[in-house]
């Protein structure tokens, strides 16, 4: 007779969630946990809430494996936006500073990659989850308290540039944990002398981990209530 689902997941399961946009990580995880009845439910990397992709969650005994996910190499793809910048670097706020960037060519664009490519230091946005004196600096940020941040080092593997449409710049980025691509995205329009922000992101690896291989909430919902109705 097989195992009840949520034996298996309090067991220990990987489940790959392609978390969708305007979810937080924690969103997802919270549904999860909600769908396998099991409390110990974790995840291996947050996606910003504008981002979309790959999520892995961890129950159960694999929880301890997180750290080893979360250690691993990631893949984005994406677009920024020339022209502007942004005070959290993505969507999340309104673009300002606005310049002209239509007389950037493609070879300009894409050479400005290279200084990005290779082990960099760089600088994680005011407005993320890291913690200064025991605070979120993103907390801080929305109060309007200026915080600085100590550079970082990172890798950035590969930087390519897939396609320009007008303003839009579209990339593919292997990374090393721990980088930004909001970041990147402010870095890389500094560097352009136009400004640029984040205007899409989507996690497609982590690791031998591939987004192609991952469920959407609401397939993972439907797989659990079938297997559920039919151990009713």
């Amino acid at each position: 007779m097989d195992q009840a689902p949520e034996n298996i997941y309090e067991t220990g399961q990987v489940i790959l969630i392609d978390k969708p946009i305007e979810w937080t990580s924690f969103d997802a995880v919270r549904k999860v946990r909600y769908l396998v009845k099991t409390k110990k439910v974790g995840h291996a990397g947050t996606l910003d809430p504008l981002a979309t992709g790959l999520l892995i969650i961890c129950t159960g005994k694999f929880t301890k494996q997180i750290n080893n996910y979360m250690a691993q190499e990631k893949e984005y793809t994406g677009s920024f936006t020339l022209g502007a910048t942004t005070p959290t670097y993505d969507l999340e706020s309104e673009p300002v500073d606005v310049k002209p960037y239509e007389h950037l060519t493609k070879e300009q664009i894409e050479a400005a990659t290279v200084p990005f490519t290779g082990p960099i230091l760089q600088i994680p946005p005011a407005h993320s989850a890291i913690k200064v004196d025991g605070k979120r600096v993103y907390e801080l940020a929305r109060r309007g308290q200026e915080v600085k941040l100590e550079p970082r080092p990172v890798t950035i593997h590969a930087f390519e540039i897939t396609a320009i449409e007008g303003p839009k710049v579209f990339f593919r980025v292997v990374c090393s944990t721990g980088t930004y691509i909001r970041s990147l995205a402010n870095d890389f329009g500094q560097a352009l002398g136009c400004g640029a922000y984040l205007s899409s992101l989507r996690r497609t690896k982590i690791g031998a981990f591939s987004v192609d291989d991952a469920m959407t909430i609401q397939a993972f919902e439907e797989k659990i209530r079938s297997n559920q109705s039919m151990k009713g």
